[in-house]
């Protein structure tokens, strides 16, 4: 979905660049539906904070916002920050809101995301976006998930009149959520109480011993429900050496994964696992390397370098967007001696569009080789991600556009209230 007009990396203001560049020559993309990364829709792709700080002065940028507003490119919707970022797209550059508001008639996808971007234009001061999902309660398919969003962001004079819609509308029907607002509020009842589920037959018994359940583990005949049961209980306590030798057997059945509960009972041993890990993380089974390197990221020493640096770049070449961010925290409590990770950890922060992992690169870096981290960090300011923009609040060097973005963060009525706190701090501290 590259567009040739975007081959040109997009000019900005002098604030944020495009932060520390790969070492190595340029790295292939994430995949055909992403753009370059040094195109301005790549960027916006990603939710980069250059994306964000360089959109006003770009032409075409806002056909670009309403893209990335009608298609949710963020890897993972659950935990990759994209609303706030997309909102004050929309108001940096003097977006009208009523594409945006026809989205909410989509399915329930899009709808969401158009009540995500309407209801912080609001906070902002949009009175055409308050409008839209007022009439949209009254009239939407969707209507109790946009007022339950909008009750849990708005204050409540702008929506408290609409209990009457909301009852006439009620048919019984819906899911009965109402344990928050504006339910608690308006005094509906709560969802009714679900039936009593009949008692099943334990595969284990919860106050067996832990000797009891490393034998149903170590029985390859044992029933699985029996050895996921055993697995469970161990998860929930103290560490059990004597469940090391038994790691490499506990797989499901098609080799796949390990058996539910095997990762957290192993992660209860801490560093007395390190030994074991190290044959784990070689193994060819992909469920046993992994749980191998999750250890040896928690807990090993500088002779772990190797392979936790290995398994860094694996994930580059494999595109492994989700998890490198652990393998980053890991090679952080090495500090200096991590430097080999420099180069891919760089490519990770340039190109991932799993934006919640960012900080993770970012903060990494910090510790193995801060050199060259300003722009990064003064790009922060614009990030997507709220943990980022913290990152930039704390790191970003004092220059005038640094100082004009953090206050400007701290008097964004849209902004996470954390974010607007420490920028408030760091305000305060530079004398106002």
């Amino acid at each position: 979905m590259n567009d040739a007009t975007d081959d040109a990396k997009p000019d900005g203001p002098p604030a944020p660049d495009s932060g520390p560049a790969p070492d190595s020559g340029p790295a292939p993309d994430p995949g055909p539906a992403y753009a370059r990364v040094s195109t301005l829709r790549g960027l916006l792709q990603r939710g980069r904070g250059l994306g964000a700080a360089t959109a006003p002065h770009e032409p075409g940028a806002a056909a670009l916002v309403h893209e990335m507003i009608r298609q949710d490119w963020s890897w993972h919707p659950l935990v990759d920050e994209r609303h706030l970022y997309l909102a004050r797209l929309v108001r940096d550059l003097g977006l009208p809101t009523g594409p945006i508001a026809d989205l909410l008639t989509g399915d329930a996808d899009a709808c969401e995301q158009a009540t995500g971007v309407l209801e912080l234009l609001a906070l902002s001061g949009s009175l055409p976006a308050r409008e839209a999902l007022r009439t949209y309660i009254g009239e939407g398919e969707h209507w109790v998930d946009v007022l339950e969003s909008v009750a849990s962001r708005w204050p409540a004079a702008w929506w408290d009149d609409l209990a009457g819609t909301a009852r006439a509308r009620l048919t019984g029907g819906e899911p009965l959520l109402r344990r928050s607002e504006p339910w608690v509020r308006w005094g509906l009842p709560a969802a009714e109480p679900a039936p009593p589920s009949r008692p099943r037959a334990r595969a284990v018994e919860v106050e067996a011993s832990s000797r009891r359940l490393l034998t149903v583990l170590a029985d390859p005949a044992a029933d699985p429900a029996a050895r996921t049961a055993a697995l469970g209980l161990l998860a929930g306590r103290p560490g059990e050496p004597d469940l090391l030798p038994l790691v490499p057997s506990l797989g499901s059945a098609d080799g796949e994964h390990p058996l539910s509960g095997l990762p957290r009972a192993v992660s209860r041993l801490g560093a007395l696992a390190v030994p074991a890990a190290r044959a784990w993380a070689a193994d060819g089974r992909p469920w046993l390397a992994r749980i191998g390197l999750t250890a040896l990221t928690r807990h090993g020493g500088t002779r772990d370098l190797p392979v936790l640096v290995a398994a860094l770049e694996a994930d580059w070449r494999e595109r492994a967007w989700c998890g490198p961010a652990d393998l980053a925290a890991g090679l952080a409590r090495f500090g200096p001696a991590a430097a080999e990770a420099v180069p891919t950890l760089r490519r990770f922060w340039l190109r991932t569009p799993h934006s919640y992992e960012r900080p993770a690169y970012l903060r990494a870096l910090a510790v193995i080789d801060p050199s060259g981290l300003d722009e990064a960090h003064t790009e922060s300011l614009w990030d997507c991600q709220a943990d980022a923009r913290l990152l930039g609040i704390a790191e970003a060097p004092d220059l005038p556009h640094v100082r004009e973005q953090v206050a400007a963060l701290r008097d964004d009525p849209m902004e996470e209230p954390g974010v607007r706190a420490a920028a408030a701090r760091r305000g305060a501290g530079a004398g106002g």
